[in-house]
């Protein structure tokens, strides 16, 4: 801002910012003194605007004293409390827009209007009310060439599709001259989404945000710096050629769907992992930002309306892929595994769909409180065993009911799970499977009804297995092999069925899990049937693409598994 009072009405008139919300009792009032020093002063919403500007003057006489050093004489002079004497106390009053005074009696929350005019003494401070401001803004730790760049963006009264961003990158240091990282050069402006070139490996990044509320106003800006330089990339990635195929967002009446598990850091960063599950990976290409740079550009790069992710850790959701898709036009969902730090993500494409409500649930606490499984708790009841293994999993499923921005008329149910892993987990994978299948029901069936489903997941079952049948069926009998999964002693036999006619969109493929020993089909994207209908498969990578560095992960892949992707379209 400009200087004091008595600059005219040419001068740049100082701000004073307020913070009033009505979740909290206080409202936050900042300003600079007329004699520099800053006052951030916290005030009751309800207190009448008389007491607030009492207590402005006795803080700018405080001010006014400290700026010069008195003599004790003089501070005596002025009474113990140091700024009530009226000949040090300036007079401080507060107009609104219109020019009027605002009567002493009005309460704070109501007083300080945007716009309104706070004189103390001759300065004059014009009232900025909730501006616009940067709450978070950081940038991730490691920076590929070829990349995308997302910062992450937190603002408060603000929000990041209305702020302004310009990128920097360092000045090379010619010859010895500058001293690296002083001198800045801009290399882009206007975008969120920043994807170094090949020519800034070897230079940090600066990003320099100023938040605006889409109305024109603006905040302070903020700038971050990126911790380290810019690195080159892996060159070909396996997901490079699929993107092809989805160059562009697919048409209204049409749903771009993707299923995927991205291998969850918890598990991909332990000595067991690097050791024994993934010996032929590269140990830099295990870690997360590394991961993180490939899983962001190959998500943003299917163009999809709706993703369905498993094995999310809980702070990639929140700091790295909610923030990038949500740049790329996509509303995240989260719902963790309780007692484990990753679970399940849905996005949808905001201009497509809008969120109506979610319903979900982790399977063994269903099981065990909701009606609806009551006669299947039953029956489990009576094998002790399978019952206490179904009870000690922490599985979940994600159900979103979702509408079309474009025909609110259509509605959709969106599940996403993941089921129970082990080998010999048959048994308990059915059980799992017949509780979602029951919980969808009661969404799409009775809350809902008649709505059509999309399921994906990582099932952990091959399409020779019970849980594949049964879902493709609607029916598993009492004496499928799968009840004995794991022996004997674990069996447990029911007959189950369900009213869905599900089809699993991307048919059967070899395989969607490609570790060193062990590959199949383990992921599906199941759809109704009776309201939708498979317009596209986006191709899986060639055997040659995911066989490249002997298995998955890799430098080129940022998971064990592959991501399904199709596109559907309504009947």
């Amino acid at each position: 801002g400009g200087g004091g009072g008595g600059g005219g009405a040419a001068a740049a008139m100082e701000r004073a910012v307020v913070r009033c919300v009505p979740s909290e009792p206080k409202l936050s009032l900042r300003f600079v003194l007329p004699a520099g020093s800053a006052r951030h002063m916290q005030r009751d919403q309800a207190e009448p605007l008389g007491r607030a500007l009492a207590r402005i003057a006795t803080n700018a006489a405080k001010g006014h004293g400290k700026a010069g050093k008195k003599s004790k004489k003089a501070r005596a002079e002025e009474g113990a409390e140091g700024g009530e004497a009226a000949a040090a106390a300036p007079a401080v009053r507060l107009f609104s827009r219109d020019g009027a005074a605002v009567a002493e009696e009005v309460p704070n929350a109501a007083a300080w209007q945007d716009g309104a005019v706070l004189h103390i003494g001759a300065a004059r401070y014009r009232v900025e009310r909730n501006p616009p401001a940067l709450t978070e803004l950081r940038l991730p730790r490691s920076l590929l060439a070829g990349f995308p760049v997302c910062p992450k963006v937190s603002a408060e009264f603000a929000a990041p599709q209305h702020c302004l961003f310009r990128w920097y990158r360092e000045q090379r240091p010619a010859g010895g001259g500058d001293a690296p990282g002083e001198a800045w050069v801009e290399e882009a402006e206007g975008e969120r989404v920043f994807t170094p070139s090949n020519a800034l490996v070897g230079l940090r990044l600066k990003l320099r945000c100023t938040p605006g509320d889409g109305e024109q106003r603006y905040g302070p800006a903020r700038e971050v710096e990126s911790s380290g330089p810019v690195e080159a990339g892996p060159g070909a990635c396996t997901f490079d050629n699929r993107h092809l195929y989805t160059k562009k967002v697919c048409a209204p009446g049409s749903i771009r769907a993707v299923s995927y598990n991205i291998l969850a850091d918890t598990y991909a960063q332990t000595e067991f992992s690097r050791t024994v599950l993934y010996p032929y990976c590269a140990p830099y290409a295990l870690e997360i930002d590394y991961r993180q740079n490939l899983l962001k550009k190959e998500l943003a790069g299917y163009s999809a309306d709706l993703i369905c992710l498993q094995e999310v850790d809980k702070s990639v959701f929140v700091d790295s892929l909610a923030p990038a898709l949500d740049a790329f036009g996509l509303e995240g969902l989260f719902k963790i595994k309780e007692k484990q730090h990753e679970g399940l993500a849905t996005f949808y494409r905001r201009d497509k769909f809008s969120l109506l409500s979610q319903h979900d649930i982790a399977f063994s606490e269903a099981l065990l409180s909701e009606p609806l499984h009551k006669e299947l708790c039953d029956q489990l009841a009576k094998y002790p065993l399978v019952q206490e293994k179904v009870l000690q999993r922490s599985s979940v499923l994600q159900v979103s009911v979702l509408q079309s921005t474009t025909d609110p008329s259509r509605k959709l149910c969106v599940a996403n799970t993941h089921l129970y892993w082990h080998p010999k987990g048959g048994n308990i994978r059915l059980i799992q499977i017949a509780v979602a299948l029951s919980h969808i029901k009661h969404v799409a069936c009775d809350l809902y009804p008649g709505i059509p489903v999309i399921f994906c997941g990582d099932f952990n079952s091959t399409p020779s297995s019970g849980t594949y049948s049964f879902i493709s069926s609607g029916v598993i009998a009492e004496d499928h092999e799968d009840w004995v999964s794991n022996g004997e002693e674990e069996r447990c036999s029911m007959a189950l069925s369900h009213p869905f006619k599900l089809l699993s969109a991307c048919g059967e493929p070899a395989y969607t899990n490609y570790v060193g020993g062990f590959h199949g089909c383990l992921d599906y994207i199941f759809i109704d049937k009776n309201a939708l209908e498979v317009e596209q498969v986006i191709p899986l990578p060639t055997h040659e693409e995911v066989t490249t560095h002997q298995a998955l992960p890799s430098v080129s892949h940022p998971s064990d598994h592959i991501a399904l992707i199709c596109d559907l379209k309504w009947k």
